[in-house]
């Protein structure tokens, strides 16, 4: 067995014997003589203490070191918060009208025709649901179809041109359809890097592959270089960085994305993800109910989808635009 030897008594006896074990135990051993030290008398002057801060929100200097590009930011990485507006910066170039015309697109410096005024009609809706929705995914609209021929990219290509003519908004027309590229060449741009380069390369700033064409407020981003690996990186992280960098700031800006027919190939179920409103077109008197019904369910990571009926010759109502007007005088 342990044996226990009694504590004898120091210091005040009374306590020793009257005490808590703790008491006895400090009186006993000399523990109530301890304590802080004096402080020294001579110490020098600190100063004035810096204020603190009484928020959580960080100070000015603070914000500006958090402001960073995703540009470069590698795949899967973090990238920091950044509310500075991302100008696009990429060649400049000059739209072939005649290009324009022989396709059959608006052409801005030609008399109002009923196409514009019909896509006047289709974009009012969009740039109302862009503008009423507080999330930068609503100022990304797609353009697709279920099947290959119903006009998605003559849609895309007029809405853009609609679009630009806007005082307050910016317009990027992305081609996405990486299969069969198509944009370029409608507005009688040069091939050139773009949007796939953008998302192979993390060391490529996107905004400086947008380019800048003569028609006011509207860039152009071809499709860039395609690979057996498309569908992939549509779907990663890095899609998601340059789309934000390619929104960053800009709150008045638009961007255009014309991707593949959806039952055709899968860049467009991939891309739906990333925006806010989706346009499918589809052809009058041809596209069948069945193919719209697949082609909505895979477009429908996109919570807006809309329906656009192209090619038809039969208005209920009576409805012809661009005759108002154009009419001489007798």
């Amino acid at each position: 067995m342990t044996k226990h030897t009694p504590i004898q008594p120091s210091g005040d006896a009374k306590l020793a014997k009257t005490g808590s074990l703790l008491e006895r135990a400090e009186s006993a051993f000399g523990l109530n003589t301890l304590g802080p030290s004096a402080v020294p008398k001579d110490l020098p002057d600190p100063g004035p203490r810096p204020p603190q801060a009484t928020s959580g929100n960080p100070q000015p200097a603070a914000r500006e070191q958090a402001e960073t590009s995703v540009a470069g930011t590698p795949e899967g990485a973090v990238a920091e918060v950044s509310s500075a507006r991302v100008p696009l910066c990429g060649p400049a170039y000059e739209v072939d009208r005649e290009a324009l015309r022989d396709s059959g697109l608006i052409v801005p410096e030609d008399p109002v025709t009923g196409l514009l005024e019909e896509f006047r009609i289709i974009k009012r809706e969009l740039l109302a649901d862009a503008r009423a929705s507080h999330a930068t995914k609503a100022r990304r609209i797609l353009i697709s179809s279920p099947l290959p021929g119903e006009g998605k990219t003559f849609c895309a290509a007029n809405l853009a041109i609609a679009l630009s003519a806007e005082r307050d908004v910016e317009v990027l027309l992305v081609d996405a359809d990486v299969n069969n590229p198509s944009i370029s060449q409608l507005f009688g741009i040069e091939d050139a890097p773009g949007f796939m380069d953008a998302l192979v390369d993390p060391g490529q700033r996107p905004e400086e592959l947008a380019i800048a064409t003569d028609i006011e407020r509207l860039f152009i981003m071809p499709a860039g270089t395609s690979s057996a690996r498309d569908s992939e990186l549509l779907a990663s992280a890095r899609t998601g960085q340059v789309l934000d960098r390619l929104t960053q700031g800009a709150p008045n800006r638009l961007v255009i994305f014309d991707t593949p027919p959806a039952l055709a190939a899968s860049p467009a179920a991939e891309l739906a993800a990333f925006v806010g409103q989706a346009l499918l077109v589809v052809r009058a008197d041809e596209t069948g109910r069945a193919a719209i019904d697949d082609a909505q369910q895979l477009l429908s990571a996109c919570a807006d989808l809309k329906l656009l009926l192209n090619a038809a010759q039969f208005s209920p109502s009576g409805r012809r635009f661009g005759d108002y007007g154009s009419r001489e005088s007798v």
